[in-house]
């Protein structure tokens, strides 16, 4: 039994620092949280609190505003001496928390705002410092892996939260509970890093956080501001699948006679499928994908996406089948997340100085904020329009992974210059060396 125990179980996962562990299980019960209300927050201020698609949406983006402060105070944070990774995930946590008892209150669209405001900041002080955290603890061959590991955690959390929370939904319909039960899942993850995670952040790393030429270093990398442009697309498709498909599988998909679209249970049944997909694929995708460049890796998820809207829009125009077609496209777009999120962040660290891993984590996160400011408001009216125009935006959104493809050819080209000019740069230095070498025996011989 031990045999088969080491042999087999300890081979499917990857050997890793205990801290990424921890860090995992942390994430996993702050996502099951999340999971209540990700899929439903739409649903239930549209159907419930009265508000119109295009308010929910702008309310769920203004969360993008508050990000953008909080993203580039979590990588400013990360990076500083005082602060660290430790210290600045248990401030996201803390103001995580209050946002969602906000929420939970929630009468009104100046309410909505104030939460999702206080909401994302906390998430935008969070995600630059958990990425750093694994990056300090991991190797460069261990990091797509490592990445893939904290990204299951979450997709547990999540998938959790989605059923239990359309069971929730179903039995009772006590949306506002779904908040509460969410803002005590952030208070389990303070708990977590309050007692389990150590400070990270390399103690020879004394660089000013703050200082103008940290940002500097990374604004004038034009290899990460290449990658910033794709990496808001792809935040924008994802923002997508969380905020706007919900609602138009809810409100547009004609699945009975009267043209009513699928019950919240079955919407829960399908995004708890979406996160079962992500869950079993995680891990086989990482490793798969360990053979391919950052750049290959991200165009094969490009074009899992466009599958995965061609197959929404399927889903919201054929006669019959609309299940069917919703578990494929569910399918596809789980596939394409999961070999996006490893690689994407797996890259950020291969760019990024040791001095400056946070500042180019907070970048990377500003783009996810960049993502969502536009995916929920751009989704919510295209569902106030037509039902024509609601279908047309996920075959519209199918075309557009054509923009991404390109753009990650000319990034592939941008990092093997880089390459090149590292390569070159390091034999340069060899040279010099054997050069001063030999001059120096000569002069000793002579």
């Amino acid at each position: 039994m031990n045999f088969f125990q080491k042999n087999n179980f300890s081979s499917l996962l990857p050997s890793l620092n205990s801290q990424v562990w921890i860090l995992a299980s942390g994430r996993f019960l702050s996502n099951v949280g999340t999971g209540f209300t990700l899929f439903y927050a739409p649903i239930f201020f549209v159907n419930q609190v009265g508000l119109s698609a295009t308010a929910v949406g702008w309310a769920l983006g203004s969360a993008s505003i508050s990000g953008v402060v909080g993203r580039i105070l979590g990588g400013a944070f990360s990076d500083s001496q005082f602060w660290g990774r430790r210290r600045t995930l248990l401030l996201s946590a803390a103001i995580a928390a209050i946002a969602c008892f906000v929420l939970a209150i929630t009468p009104d669209f100046t309410t909505l705002v104030i939460g999702n405001l206080l909401l994302g900041l906390g998430q935008g002080l969070y995600w630059p410092a958990t990425e750093a955290v694994v990056a300090d603890v991991t190797s460069t061959d261990q990091r797509r892996e490592a990445y893939a590991v904290t990204r299951l955690a979450d997709n547990l959390g999540l998938g959790m939260g989605i059923v239990f929370g359309g069971v929730l939904i179903g039995t009772t319909g006590a949306y506002r509970a779904l908040f509460i039960l969410d803002g005590l899942s952030f208070l389990i993850f303070l708990a977590v890093v309050y007692f389990a995670i150590a400070e990270t952040r390399p103690q020879e790393n004394q660089t000013g956080a703050f200082a103008p030429g940290s940002w500097q270093i990374a604004l004038s990398d034009r290899s990460l501001l290449v990658f910033a442009i794709v990496n808001i697309i792809f935040t924008t498709y994802i923002a997508q699948l969380h905020s706007t498909l919900p609602l138009y599988l809810k409100n547009f998909v004609p699945v009975s006679s009267g043209g009513q679209g699928f019950t919240e249970t079955t919407i829960s049944i399908l995004f708890g499928w979406h996160m079962a997909m992500a869950i079993v694929t995680q891990l086989p995708v990482a490793r798969a994908l360990k053979r391919f460049t950052h750049p290959q890796a991200l165009t094969i998820s490009a074009l899992m996406w466009t599958l995965g809207f061609f197959c929404i829009w399927i889903t919201g125009t054929v006669a019959s089948g609309q299940i069917t077609w919703a578990i494929l496209a569910l399918s596809l777009l789980a596939i394409a997340t999961v070999a996006y999120t490893p690689s994407a962040s797996a890259l950020i660290t291969d760019l990024a100085p040791p001095a400056q891993i946070g500042i180019y984590f907070s970048i990377n996160s500003l783009c996810w904020a960049g993502g969502y400011f536009i995916g929920p408001p751009l989704g919510g009216w295209a569902l106030d329009q037509s039902a024509a125009i609601a279908d047309s935006f996920w075959l519209g959104s199918a075309l557009s992974v054509a923009i991404v493809v390109g753009i990650l050819q000319y990034l592939r080209r941008l990092l093997g210059s880089r390459e090149q000019e590292r390569a070159g740069s390091s034999g340069g230095t060899r040279r010099t060396r054997k050069t001063r070498k030999t001059r120096k025996t000569r002069g000793t011989g002579e």
